[in-house]
């Protein structure tokens, strides 16, 4: 496994319009990149494909083995999860050799480096399968899920806290770089076995915590939660709030949010609430452990943002092996132009429309920006859905597709403008619910995203600039379509149509003319 030190994102380097990368031999290298987690709770496979700088998951299969379970107290592996552990190691092997795979990375970490039979366990597993485990320290540990989070948000900053079975790991992030890397024996098996009951464990806890934080420093505004416990953790929070979208990853709460949360599992039955959730039983049994540990986390580190990270370990390997240039680009776009590329009628067509459309938002921020870019990419990916559901797979495509670099928020206001792309009328009651998460001027500038990717999407086919250009007077509240005076016929009683709902939308006045020939101006193809 090759090694590097994380870079440095230059957003100049992450732009729309640079050469696309997922057909470049370096990123095809990463194609069907295999990464076998072995864990003090479970072992996973993932195989990665599609764009590899935004993670797309061929094959994702885990099982809960429980390898560090007694861990503490017998210095041994788990009896039971040794062999679980085995035979599952034994589907990988035969799993992976038919996938025609680019590359195979196998880590064991905690319960395997600290187990007396961890070298003999490994050696099973090599004469069993023929797959030769890497055991990593705790601080290599820290580093790959710290860049796992770097893999989905390329300009995160603050402390990454992964929790395993038998330790958890604290890393320092920002500027793109991972910094101080700390392990600690806070896993939850490892706490099963702390004497002195509640009060002893909370003691535990806080001086284990507290050490840390002279190690790694206490001036963090967010913290990235990355394992199975934070995210059933994260879950049980969507839960009680009665949160409309079910994704995970980028899930943002509160320390307020958390603590109510922790306090009102009190309260309630946890195998209801495991039976609620769809949470497994092995999984549930870890959550007060947890619970524990976070709740001392938040006292200690006093973080004011909480995120949940759907990457970790396994994404940080995969961007170990990533180029600089690729590491650089933002994942969002680069999942979308793979989308497109794959998917969409034209191919291209994307930056056509995000070039037309780009007058409507000359002064919106950079970060409005990308979610227009994104829209324009993804505008056409679902034609092929029958036309009376096509709103719908638009909706859903943002709303449940694994993209990284992008929050809640976006998703949602993504979501909104695939929606109206194709859909005139009200939303379903599940579109409202999850609609209902952004601002109401949020809601409206998503429509009025969606209605112009509707009218240029079908003004012109080989191009929307070849029909016209598009300017907007926002004081004089005017929206102007220019037309070449070659194909002005485009203009119709469909495509004014869709151009006055644009307006009404803009709160504006249409005007259209046709150009003189040498008036006409092309957009700028570097916009």
């Amino acid at each position: 496994m090759r090694l590097m030190d994380g870079g440095t994102p230059d957003d100049s380097q992450r732009g729309f319009f640079g050469r696309p990368l997922f057909n470049d031999p370096s990123a095809r290298a990463l194609r069907h990149v295999g990464v076998i987690d072995v864990g003090s709770n479970s072992v996973r496979m993932v195989i990665f494909d599609g764009a590899a700088r935004s993670p797309a998951y061929f094959f994702n299969e885990k099982v809960l083995c429980g390898l560090g379970r007694g861990l503490t107290a017998t210095g041994r592996l788990n009896p039971e999860g040794r062999a679980r552990a085995l035979a599952t190691m034994k589907r990988f092997a035969l799993l992976a050799r038919g996938m025609n795979l680019s590359n195979l990375t196998i880590v064991a970490t905690a319960a395997i480096r600290e187990a007396e039979d961890g070298p003999e366990f490994a050696a099973e597993v090599a004469q069993a399968t023929g797959l030769e485990m890497l055991v990593i320290n705790g601080a290599e540990e820290a580093r790959l899920s710290a860049q796992g989070v770097l893999t989905g948000w390329p300009g995160a900053a603050g402390l990454v806290c992964d929790i395993g079975g038998s330790s958890m790991e604290l890393a320092e992030i920002g500027d793109g770089e991972v910094h101080r890397c700390v392990t600690s024996p806070l896993g939850p098996f490892r706490l099963q076995q702390v004497e002195g009951g509640k009060k002893g464990l909370r003691r535990h806890i806080n001086q284990v915590l507290r050490d840390l934080c002279g190690e790694i420093g206490d001036h963090h505004d967010a913290l990235y939660l990355v394992g199975g416990s934070w995210r059933a953790l994260a879950r049980l929070d969507m839960h009680r709030r009665n949160y409309p979208l079910l994704v995970l990853h980028e899930y943002e709460m509160t320390p307020k949010s958390v603590r109510r949360t922790m306090d009102w599992l009190k309260e309630h039955d946890p195998e209801r609430l495991r039976a609620q959730t769809g949470m497994s039983v092995e999984r549930m049994a870890l959550v007060p452990l947890a619970v524990q540990v976070l709740r001392q986390l938040l006292h200690v580190f006093r973080p004011k943002r909480i995120h949940i990270s759907g990457y970790g370990i396994r994404e940080g390997i995969l961007y170990d092996q990533m180029p600089e240039e690729l590491r650089r680009r933002d994942p969002l776009i680069e999942a979308c132009r793979f989308a497109e590329h794959q998917n969409a009628r034209l191919p291209g067509f994307g930056r056509k429309l995000y070039d037309f459309l780009l007058p409507l938002w000359r002064s919106a921020p950079e970060r409005r920006l990308r979610i227009i870019k994104a829209a324009c990419l993804l505008h056409d990916v679902n034609w092929r859905t029958h036309p009376d559901y096509r709103a719908d797979a638009c909706f859903d495509t943002a709303t449940r597709a694994n993209l990284g670099g992008l929050n809640h928020d976006e998703r949602v206001f993504l979501s909104l403008a695939l929606m109206y792309r194709y859909k005139t009328n009200g939303m379903t009651p599940r579109m409202q619910r999850v609609s209902e998460l952004l601002e109401e001027d949020e809601r409206r500038a998503a429509q009025i995203l969606g209605r112009a990717l509707r009218f240029g999407a079908m003004f012109s086919m080989d191009g929307p600039e070849n029909g016209g250009e598009l300017r907007l007077f926002p004081k004089k509240k005017v929206l102007e379509l220019v037309l070449n005076p070659d194909t002005s016929d485009l203009f119709t009683e469909v495509a004014e149509a869709r151009f006055a709902a644009l307006a009404r939308l803009l709160k504006a006045e249409t005007k259209v003319r046709v150009a003189r020939r040498r008036a006409m101006v092309q957009p700028d193809a570097q916009a």
